[in-house]
């Protein structure tokens, strides 16, 4: 029986799932946007927001826990100062998986995961296009 055995192993170790989780949230809050498989992206966000509910809370001992996940001062940086007082007013649901079909080579799930006020950043051809 697997009574209270939340979360998903996804075929690894503990430490790397952790390092894993520790990475990919990086690149989530640092890049706005990820694409890996639906499983990781659905692990993945659990994560995501609570460091973004930490960045709500603001003060220092939510910087310091938020550090001692992510590991990069500038994410850690951009997390409080932009992303925290962005999503102040949501309570929860900050982050979108978007399913794009299956991955070529092994059939995989494959999804997108990124932050629900994401915006593309547009070229310099498609503003003077679009102008």
């Amino acid at each position: 029986m697997r009574h209270r055995k939340a979360g998903r192993n996804l075929g690894r170790t503990s430490s790397h799932r952790k390092a894993m989780f520790r990475n990919m949230v990086t690149s989530l809050l640092d890049h706005e946007r990820i694409v890996t498989t639906t499983p990781k992206a659905k692990e993945v966000r659990k994560v995501a927001d609570k460091m973004i509910t930490l960045a709500k809370r603001g003060d220092l001992h939510a910087r310091r826990q938020a550090f001692s996940f992510i590991q990069d001062r500038t994410v850690v940086a951009k997390l409080f100062d932009e992303l925290g007082p962005e999503y102040k007013e949501r309570n929860g649901g900050y982050t979108r998986i978007i399913q794009t079909g299956n991955r070529i080579g092994d059939a995989a799930a494959m999804a997108i995961l990124e932050l629900v006020n994401y915006q593309q950043k547009s070229s310099a051809k498609e503003v003077e296009a679009s102008a």
